[in-house]
């Protein structure tokens, strides 16, 4: 009996650290606050300012960024798809159906790790996926960060 009391009250010291210890770092870690302008892709496609814990990126950025909308840098990466630019500023509801059809060929053609950095790309390349395609996206990206 006694020395289950004493497992019992190690656990609970043990726990009672690893509490504090997880407090002290994510109050660390958060009072910081955001520096530069951090625009975040949101599951609906919009862009937002003002990201929230769960958008803050783990640091593991070859796993992160497999499955992130996030825009994590400036920098703009082609996946075979330049002649996509002739789209940029227009409307998805602007879009032929052929038109869907270009974006929907790329998009199934990428590999499932290209598919959030595409998002990305696109994102930064100011032009506006059709609704149908968006949706896709989204769907495959979220089967893909369910499968992690």
């Amino acid at each position: 009996m006694t020395g289950a009391l004493v497992i019992l009250a190690a656990l609970v010291v043990i726990g009672l650290l690893l509490f504090i210890t997880d407090k002290k770092y994510y109050r660390h870690h958060h009072s910081q606050g955001m520096t530069g302008e951090e625009k975040r892709y949101t599951e609906s496609g919009i862009q937002d300012n003002n990201p929230t814990s769960e958008d803050i990126c783990c640091g593991q950025h070859l796993v992160c960024e497999k499955t992130s909308l996030s825009i994590v840098s400036d920098e703009i990466i082609y996946y075979d798809d330049e002649e996509l630019d002739r789209f940029s500023g227009r409307t998805p509801e602007s879009y032929s159906d052929e038109e869907t059809e270009e974006f929907r060929d790329v998009l199934l053609t990428l590999l499932p790790g290209d598919v959030a950095g595409w998002a990305r790309s696109i994102t930064l390349r100011k032009i506006e996926l059709p609704y149908d395609v968006k949706d896709e996206l989204l769907l495959i990206v979220s089967e893909l960060r369910n499968n992690e």
